[in-house]
């Protein structure tokens, strides 16, 4: 983050408190500021001064509560301090209280002083998440628009019995398990980005992302360096933002696809699978993003069994494969809006603009893949934004999350006139 931003963290007492270090040390080391509120409960998992060390801040304990003050009182203090508060991991304990309105400690009090967006992050035993009454506080703490939350998600947790959980793959546990760092540190940048605006509430948003291959036998193919890593950060920033949000993708790393766990994945290897997938998905979608880097061409002949190297031709004869976003441009409603993508060396804005005008495109992203931290596989990117009114806006060198959320802010969701 290029300004210093305020975090306030709130642990409570689940083992999945470890976690919240990686995170406070993350963020301190982003440039932000961020202080801790430690529950006793919590102490006995994690101590104030660890937290304290890692984020070169403040970590505060009810016996800090309850120490006279000069000024306001600590809580009220807290609360207008945060720009960001997060409460992680938040036990069915907390969640009861928070869905009251109890405050009988620092954390509670601070919650209920505070008018800053709060982000959830629950964790307990997974027969504990699906008791009735965790179910109702849970839903009674959600309406209220200032709560965000990540909820958790299916896994092994420190309570099960090895034995008990050798032959059950992650995928068919039921959720209990506390998000990953990595998919806490999206949303917090998302919440200080939108300051917890869902602008794309009720809003269905389709995806593409990564690369297409084209396989001419079973271990060969045509491809592209595509990561996925763009496409994954937009649809992180329409979640966060409120949106519903459907992505297809390619072959992609599978660590990266499990930090999104709030998105539908629909997993598709070549291009023809990838045109037949988002034409069927984009009827029902209000914003079409296309992406993905998807393959001009494919093998004419496709062979079962691997070619030993003295079988493989000299010259492999192509043909060109669906232009998907032609193909979305000429089916699209007047109600809905599809930006493309424009990857480019040299000249990146000539190109774009020519293949917006000519695909009927809303908006166009112009991405810069022969500069430095732009492009395949980094963790950055920069682009100019165009959009079919002649609208440009640069982006210069930032996260992908970044420029993912300065696209859904440039986008006009205007209906289009005809």
């Amino acid at each position: 983050m290029s300004d210093r931003r305020r975090i306030l963290i709130g642990v409570t007492g689940g083992i999945a408190a470890y976690k919240i270090c990686e995170v406070v040390s993350t963020l301190a080391k982003s440039g932000a500021e961020v202080r801790t509120i430690v529950t006793d409960s919590a102490q006995q998992f994690i101590t104030p001064l660890t937290l304290a060390t890692l984020s070169r801040d403040r970590s505060y304990t009810d016996r800090d509560f309850w120490q006279p003050t000069h000024g306001r009182p600590l809580h009220i203090q807290l609360a207008q301090w945060a720009d960001i508060f997060v409460i992680a991991p938040l036990t069915a304990n907390t969640l009861s209280k928070l869905a009251t309105g109890m405050a009988d400690n620092l954390l509670t009090n601070t919650v209920l002083a505070s008018t800053c967006p709060i982000l959830l992050l629950p964790a307990m035993n997974r027969e504990m998440w699906k008791q009735p009454a965790v179910a109702r506080n849970w839903q009674l703490l959600l309406t209220d628009s200032r709560f965000h939350s990540i909820t958790p998600i299916p896994g092994i947790l420190a309570c099960d019995i090895p034995n008990n959980t050798d032959s059950q793959s992650v995928e068919v546990l039921a959720a209990g398990r506390m998000a990953e760092p990595q998919q806490i540190l999206a949303h917090i940048y998302s919440l200080l980005h939108t300051q917890g605006d869902r602008d794309l509430a009720n809003k269905q948003v389709l995806i593409s992302a990564g690369g297409t291959r084209e396989h001419f036998d079973p271990v060969r193919f045509i491809g592209n360096p595509a990561t996925g890593k763009m496409g994954i950060a937009i649809a992180q920033a329409a979640v966060h933002r409120g949106a519903r949000v459907t992505m297809v993708h390619g072959p992609m790393n599978v660590e990266m696809v499990e930090t999104l766990s709030e998105v539908t994945l629909v997993s598709v290897t070549t291009a023809q699978q990838m045109s037949d997938a988002m034409l069927s998905l984009f009827p029902a979608a209000n914003l079409t993003i296309m992406a993905a880097a998807v393959a001009d061409v494919r093998p004419t002949a496709y062979h079962p069994e691997k070619l030993p190297k003295r079988s493989l031709p000299q010259q492999l004869d192509l043909e060109t494969v669906p232009d998907i976003v032609a193909q979305l441009a000429q089916k699209k409603r007047p109600d809905q809006h599809l930006v493309g993508f424009a990857a480019q060396t040299g000249d990146i804005l000539a190109p774009a603009w020519e293949k917006l005008q000519r695909k009927n495109l809303d908006a166009i992203v112009a991405n810069p893949i022969d500069q430095p931290g732009a492009g395949f596989g980094s963790d950055t990117n920069q682009a100019i934004l165009l959009d079919r009114h002649g609208k440009k806006q640069n982006i210069s060198g930032c996260t992908k999350l970044q420029l993912a959320h300065h696209l859904l802010d440039f986008i006009d969701f205007s209906p289009i006139t005809l």
